[in-house]
């Protein structure tokens, strides 16, 4: 059976660019970026990026591109032995969770787009919040939309690597680079709306504390997706021809570009009617209205506009990420039970669409519904972000950095045409800095450091 593979070097970058750009790049980057010193956290995200994020992914890459497999036969083949299997089966694991409670606040997303287009958003601070938790606590609406949001991941997932994932990916992320482009030029049109760009990129170092530094080092590793097997799963499509550092860095720009734009969209709109957003999901289902319907409502259609393109936006972030979440079940189930694409990608959905509907009631109708003092959605986010994620990503580095054969990795590195120079900077990283960070990012997960 052909595993499929992406025909150009655009659909490489944006498929895993997609990947990465999620809804964390459009709420959670740009309040960071206030908080932490502005213009001086985006240099701190930068250096971050460069420590841990590029070294990371590349050595995702080098796995997934060298065994062409799924991620667990990839990391098994790579290891040299089959014990190493388990660290990409907890990459399939923790991709699936996240999947599944990913796609409540998703369902959300597609829910405040319905409305938008039906005129239906609120209006007012007071009205958006009573709109929010009539639905959130509703026991139907929110796990209809949060199962159709992963069935119609489903569906791109099961057309295939070049038909599926590649095409939407020409599509959605385009559409999603466009929708903000747009955005941001009518926000920052808005009176007064050069003080929430000046919020947003103005240096304030005085802020850079250590731990702003660890935030950003933990922002730079959930951002690019590090420690799901994503990036060994969509490197094993990659061809023989494609440069795995300059890949790396095109995706790293691009991720950068998203969040940094989202940030010239929320906060001059935000600035303009004198509010200052909060961080978290309030400020995209609760905030946001209010202060779109303020900044644009002079102009019943513009207001119109602008919040279905927004929230179109969201949908769009949000379907590049459970896509590649979806990607990385369906290739293992495929290959491993000898399944069509179809069948195995319905058979993560049917597992997913379950989860998510525990996660959805138990931040809604059943909030009663918890472990160890956590709603199951937040009990899932802790074990995937806390636990799963940093140790995926440590053994990685460890992996690549000490137990794979030098030679492999040494061409893998090269293939493509990448400068010799940079492979033992590279490799260092990988062996010292890179494992270093995520132990930090662990220790300050746990509230340690």
């Amino acid at each position: 059976m052909g595993r499929g593979s992406f025909s150009s070097r655009l659909g490489i970058v944006l498929a895993t660019a997609g990947s990465a750009v999620g809804l964390g790049n459009v709420w959670r980057f740009p309040y960071m970026t206030g908080q932490g010193g502005g213009a001086a956290f985006i240099l701190i995200y930068a250096v971050c990026i460069l420590l841990l994020g590029l070294p990371a992914m590349i050595s995702e890459f080098v796995v997934g591109r060298h065994a062409q497999r799924n991620a667990a036969r990839a990391y098994a083949k790579v290891g040299r032995h089959r014990a190493w299997a388990g660290v990409g089966l907890m990459g399939i694991l923790c991709s699936s969770i996240i999947l599944g409670f990913y796609a409540v606040v998703a369902g959300w997303c597609l829910q405040y787009l319905y409305a938008a287009i039906c005129g239906q958003i609120p209006t007012t601070s007071a009205d958006s919040v009573s709109f929010f938790q009539t639905f959130s606590s509703d026991p139907v609406r929110p796990c209809l939309w949060a199962v159709g949001f992963i069935v119609i991941t489903s569906m791109v997932v099961s057309l295939g690597v070049q038909r599926g994932i590649e095409r939407a990916s020409k599509v959605l992320m385009p559409l999603l680079l466009l929708l903000l482009i747009v955005l941001a030029v009518a926000a920052c049109s808005l009176p007064g709306a050069m003080r929430g760009v000046e919020f947003l990129l103005r240096p304030d170092f005085s802020k850079l504390t250590a731990g702003v530094w660890l935030e950003a080092l933990g922002q730079a590793f959930f951002s690019l997706s590090l420690g799901t097997a994503c990036l060994c799963t969509y490197a094993s499509y990659y061809s023989r021809q494609t440069s795995l550092p300059a890949a790396a860095t095109q995706i790293v720009v691009l991720d950068l570009a998203v969040a940094v734009l989202a940030g010239l969209v929320i906060f001059p709109a935000a600035f303009s009617v004198g509010v200052t957003p909060d961080a978290g999901p309030s400020l995209i289902f609760i905030t946001l209205p209010s202060v779109f319907a303020q900044a644009f409502g002079s102009v019943a259609w513009l207001g119109w506009l602008i919040q279905v393109s927004f929230y179109a936006l969201l949908v769009f972030a949000a379907l590049t990420s459970t896509i590649s979440m979806h990607e990385i079940g369906t290739a293992y189930f495929s290959e491993e039970l000898g399944w069509s694409r179809p069948r195995a990608a319905w058979l993560l959905t049917v597992g997913c669409s379950l989860l998510a509907v525990v996660c959805s009631l138990s931040v809604g109708a059943r909030p009663n519904w918890q472990l160890s003092g956590l709603s199951v959605m937040d009990l899932c986010d802790h074990l995937t972000a806390q636990v799963l994620l940093p140790v995926g990503a440590l053994l990685t580095s460890l992996l690549i950095g000490w137990r794979a054969a030098r030679p492999m990795v040494r061409r893998e590195f090269l293939c493509g045409g990448t400068d010799e120079r940079l492979f033992e900077p590279w490799l260092q990283l990988v062996r010292w800095v890179v494992p270093l960070c995520i132990v930090l990012i662990f220790l300050h997960q746990m509230g340690i450091i």
